[in-house]
């Protein structure tokens, strides 16, 4: 499904380094020739200067040999270190449809062979193995999604144009985005919940890399760069966008036991269907092609045929803003959805099932 407001574009940082200037002060004399009190001004920016700097060090130092390249067919982008057996968790749109992989780590230049565990295009992520784990292999840390908050400073990691071990810096813009990603350029088309927006660039190889808080651990993996309709869709600076640990986690710990994922978490209308044009030509609503045996929609009684056209308090004229709508929702949630039948408006309560 293609993106609107924001568009993005798939893709796996260079954030402004901050500039510090301080001003030179001159006391001047008093008539009884006393000095006024010390001026701290011009030690205290260099010493938070260097603290900050000295934080930045010690986090790259630890959690960029976490972070690989990850070389596919036809794609590269990047990946994090998983646990000491040599997982990495990335993103699906980097795996593609390829099963085997060559994986570069940030102390060396050898090549690894590595391996598809599972890819979940749902949600954009993935698991890969490492044919053999190499000595001094690192794990990164993840942490609490739920704890991450607008304005923290984030240090993103990855291989963005191919440029591998790449540090960048940037800030936490917003968390709990709702966005879609566009089939276009191999992209999953997956609609995503709760991710994370920073303004770190975010450029194509920087997929499935490391979005990192200043106590070393991992926050999302980043996924997706907005684009500017305006620009002929080049990238809009500043405006990039990562799946959430926590949703990282639980795909990943889920394939490591089952395999698979067995609980997406995502909630499900229980319908397949498509986008419906109004005799302007417009987006007018979402059009049932059929409905799951089982299903919140088919137990509601919608049928195929039916065009929904508002799911709960969301109007829904395509196909993305019925999927962004639900993204919003969990399994087990009710909800009332409109849909007209013959041309006859009607309403029916839905209980949410799970994808």
């Amino acid at each position: 499904m293609n993106v609107s407001s924001p568009r993005v574009r798939r893709t796996p940082f260079v954030f402004p380094a901050a500039a510090l200037c301080a001003a030179a002060l001159v006391s001047g004399c008093s008539g009884s020739g006393a000095s006024g009190p010390p001026d701290t001004t011009t030690q205290a920016a260099p010493a938070a200067a260097d603290s900050l700097q000295d934080d930045y060090q010690k986090v790259i130092k630890e959690v960029l040999p976490s972070v690989v390249q990850i070389q596919a067919s036809s794609d590269l982008g990047s990946g994090v270190v998983y646990d000491d057996q040599g997982r990495i968790v990335t993103n699906a749109h980097v795996v593609g449809d390829e099963k085997t992989f060559k994986v570069t780590t940030s102390n060396s230049t050898d090549e690894l062979t590595a391996k598809l565990v599972y890819a979940y295009p749902e949600q954009d992520l993935a698991v890969i193995k490492l044919d053999k784990v190499p000595d001094g292999l690192r794990a990164a840390k993840f942490g609490d999604s739920s704890k991450v908050e607008v304005g923290q400073i984030t240090l993103a990691m990855g291989s963005p144009l191919g440029l591998s071990s790449s540090v960048t810096q940037g800030i936490v813009s917003a968390t709990g985005r709702t966005v879609s990603e566009g089939r276009s350029g191999g992209g999953t088309g997956a609609t995503i919940a709760n991710m994370v927006q920073t303004s770190a660039a975010i450029n194509p190889g920087n997929s499935g890399g490391a979005l990192v808080n200043l106590d070393g651990q991992v926050i999302g993996i980043p996924t997706l760069a907005a684009t500017d309709p305006g620009l002929g869709n080049s990238a809009a600076p500043g405006i990039g966008f990562a799946i959430p640990a926590s949703m990282a986690t639980t795909v990943a710990d889920q394939v490591i036991k089952d395999g698979k994922v067995t609980d997406s978490g995502r909630a499900a209308l229980g319908i397949t269907g498509r986008t419906v044009l109004d005799d302007g030509y417009r987006s007018a609503g979402v059009a049932v092609v059929s409905v799951t045996d089982g299903g919140g929609a088919k137990e509601a009684g919608i049928e195929a045929g039916d065009i929904i056209t508002r799911f709960g308090s969301t109007d829904v004229s395509t196909m993305q803003s019925l999927s962004e709508a639900l993204a919003a929702k969990k399994p087990g949630d009710k909800v009332s959805v409109t849909y007209t039948r013959d041309g006859t408006r009607k309403q029916a309560d839905v209980t949410l099932g799970k994808i």
